[in-house]
């Protein structure tokens, strides 16, 4: 079956997890299935539990990995939902987990999800049963919350100035569609940046929409706390944000002492740390890779063990 979407630093990720024998795998963001497939492919004894909350991606993945039937256990839902749904016996057996939180290429490309600046609809919806979409956002968002979306979320400095043209277009009729935003905002691309403002302010309403940024936190806290052993934890991220909470929490995961700054002795016993970070380095694509798959240009790729 032809996928609709490439998936990205497959050799990466094939070299991450080149050392699992036998347990479960966690696919934390299915998509379409490609990173799954190649798992199960190479490691016959290992089971598959796989989640995502874009339903279309999760019926073609169902049918997509049918050969794998008797291995695999799929659920609709969001990432930091997959680990309440897995029994506690299955969690110590977990050796491998992977979360690709991008956007796929299908769902940029679907002119009906309003994810592209030139679509005809104003969507930006994962899970279509969700009730926000980009339309209430650009719509009915004040201009101080607006504000604050393109500020944090898109880390831009007129922040204010683009609310308020929002709202001054708005005023005059409802804005309905990517590209009618696209024009409010403009094409000029910010000084000292490659990127255009308006792939950033979509970037922003995107992680609005589908709260990004607090799912990602969620997931990570949920990790941790769940004292995993033996296990590869590797997560892809697409900007700077969310690869920033990544490094933080892996950073912390690493500490021996968890005390206080302020304290002038350790008083914890320095036994805290949970593993180590396998790339010091973040891992992005290589020229090849980019030249047959454009957008794997913005990946980032992180990996911790579990010791």
């Amino acid at each position: 079956m032809h996928t609709p979407h490439i998936p990205v630093l497959q050799e990466p990720i094939n070299n991450i997890f080149n050392t699992l024998t036998q347990g479960i795998f966690l696919d934390c963001t299915l998509g379409y299935a490609g990173h799954s497939k190649m798992i199960l492919e190479k490691h016959p004894d290992i089971s598959l539990i796989a989640c995502d909350q874009d339903k279309t991606a999760l019926d073609f993945s169902f049918d997509s990995l049918k050969e794998f039937k008797n291995r695999i256990t799929l659920y609709h839902c969001n990432f930091n939902e997959i680990l309440k749904k897995v029994d506690a016996k299955n969690i110590k057996n977990i050796r491998g987990i992977l979360a690709d939180i991008g956007v796929s290429s299908l769902q940029l490309d679907q002119n009906e999800r309003g994810f592209s600046i030139n679509s005809d609809f104003l969507d930006m919806r994962m899970n279509q049963d969700e009730a926000l979409s980009a339309f209430d956002v650009v719509n009915f968002y004040p201009q101080d919350k607006l504000a604050f979306i393109f500020k944090e979320y898109g880390e831009l400095n007129d922040a204010w100035n683009l609310a308020q043209k929002i709202i001054k277009a708005r005023n005059k009729k409802q804005i309905t569609s990517a590209k009618e935003l696209k024009e409010i905002i403009g094409l000029s691309k910010i000084n000292s940046r490659k990127t255009q403002k308006v792939i950033l302010a979509f970037q922003a309403i995107r992680i609005e929409v589908n709260k990004e940024l607090e799912v990602l936190k969620d997931f990570l806290f949920q990790i941790e706390n769940l004292k995993l052993q033996n296990c590869i934890l590797a997560i892809i991220s697409f900007h700077s944000l969310e690869d920033r909470i990544i490094k933080n929490f892996f950073k912390k995961w690493e500490k021996d002492c968890i005390c206080n700054d302020k304290l002038f002795k350790c008083e914890c016993g320095k036994k805290n740390s949970l593993g180590k970070t396998i790339n010091k380095k973040v891992i992005t694509a290589n020229q090849d890779e980019i030249r047959l798959n454009p957008r794997s240009s913005c990946a980032k790729l992180r990996a911790f063990y579990f010791k």
